[in-house]
């Protein structure tokens, strides 16, 4: 059983008890009558023969509330795609997939950038981006949920709890942010555990209780993958179109949402997911490539809200995240002596050695160019710049999904 702590900056929505599956089911299908929910699915082709993603298609054939499902699916030749139509066609909520390699997508793709439209590389930011175009284009769902498609311990109940907060009538919340433990024979999550907590919590001691790094540091997992949110925030928000999309949308949601209308909800009792290595000599892969976008992210979004980032800052953060770092790794250490768990020693401190190289990386490159960004224009903006576009990226999405 999970506590029932509130931290106080956003609301904390808790898993206690034993799961009731079926009555989340049944007033979501309730809720959806006024509220119809789409399912976004940013899938990338080598996911296509994962045992995950067959154990969410299993799962999901069974969710009886879904308006939508949409499936962005990057990396994907002709072959790919036909399998993919093929594995999807099993749904029975008649989903729709995005080749994003396809020829008409790039086709799309070439007149955003004709128009000054700049979105990014290709890349999960991207493919969210695209995913919620369809969706506003098409009319028919009311709020948006996302998740990946490489959860190995996937269930109904991770998407009811996820989608609940924000379908409800009465609770309020247009943003909800889900979180969980990720633990098997040891504790997993090393970005989040050993960068971002301490990073956050370095930058406070510095910086002082600054509200958008309290805000941040307020979500038990804000790197997590999931996520559900009103269609209005999914046409003002925008996104990086890189390793920093969680990061990003939680900074897009803190300027565009009241404190009020935000939630974290307990998804299940443990996660899993695939594991990347930690590529520790070089920052372009892994762990590694990772841990420097989200610093980054981290550091852009504090200059836009007007806190001064300057190389003594820097210098002074190398230090208190090292600092942090000790202490973190301390505790994890004792958590998972009490709970009988293998600790990695050697694993964890050469962690967080490369990501204390990751923050140099992304200091220097914020000191090089503080106005670089990798935030995708919303969609909004698309619709003003070019009106026709939603209705021909709907059409192509559909000729696509016909061939």
């Amino acid at each position: 059983m999970a506590d029932f702590f509130q931290t106080g900056a956003i609301a904390t929505l808790h898993r206690l008890g034993l799961p009731d599956v079926a009555r989340l089911e049944q007033q979501l299908q309730e809720y959806s009558r006024e509220t119809p929910i789409a399912l976004v699915l940013p899938c990338h082709a080598r996911e296509l023969r994962t045992p995950a993603l067959r154990g969410i298609l299993r799962e999901l054939r069974q969710v009886p509330y879904l308006r939508q499902v949409i499936v962005g699916l990057d990396g994907a030749n002709a072959e790919d795609w036909r399998r993919a139509r093929r594995l999807f066609r099993t749904l029975p909520q008649n989903p729709v997939l995005l080749w994003n390699d396809g020829q008409r997508m790039k086709r799309l793709l070439e007149k955003l950038e004709a128009a000054d439209l700049s979105i990014g590389q290709a890349g999960k930011g991207r493919n969210v981006w695209l995913c919620w175009g369809f969706v506003i284009a098409s009319g028919q769902s009311r709020m948006v949920a996302m998740h990946d498609c490489d959860i190995l311990t996937y269930n109904r109940e991770l998407l009811a709890r996820l989608c609940y907060p924000v379908a409800h009538p009465s609770l309020g919340f247009d943003f909800c942010k889900g979180y969980y433990a990720r633990c098997s024979t040891q504790l997993n999550g090393r970005v989040m555990r050993l960068l971002v907590t301490p990073l956050l919590r370095a930058l406070k001691s510095i910086v002082g209780q600054v509200p958008f790094l309290v805000y941040l540091d307020t979500y038990r997992y804000p790197l997590a993958g999931e996520f559900s949110l009103d269609v209005d925030l999914v046409r003002r928000n925008r996104i990086p179109s890189d390793w920093g999309l969680e990061i990003g949308l939680l900074a897009e949601v803190y300027r565009n949402c009241a404190p009020r209308a935000i939630c974290q909800s307990e998804l299940c009792d443990n996660y899993d997911h695939k594991h990347q290595e930690l590529s520790p000599r070089d920052d372009e892969k892994g762990l590694n490539r990772m841990a420097v976008d989200v610093t980054k992210s981290v550091f852009i979004r504090m200059a836009a809200e007007g806190i001064k980032l300057d190389a003594g800052l820097f210098d002074t953060l190398a230090s208190a995240y090292m600092r942090q770092a000790e202490d973190t790794l301390r505790f994890y250490a004792a958590d998972a002596a009490v709970n009988g768990l293998r600790y990695p020693r050697h694993e964890e401190e050469k962690a967080t050695a490369t990501f204390a190289r990751s923050i140099q990386t992304a200091a220097k490159a914020f000191l090089q160019d503080p106005l670089w960004t990798p935030l995708i224009p919303n969609w909004n903006r698309v619709q003003s710049a070019l009106p026709d576009f939603l209705d021909e990226f709907h059409h192509a999405v559909t000729l696509d999904n016909k061939n």
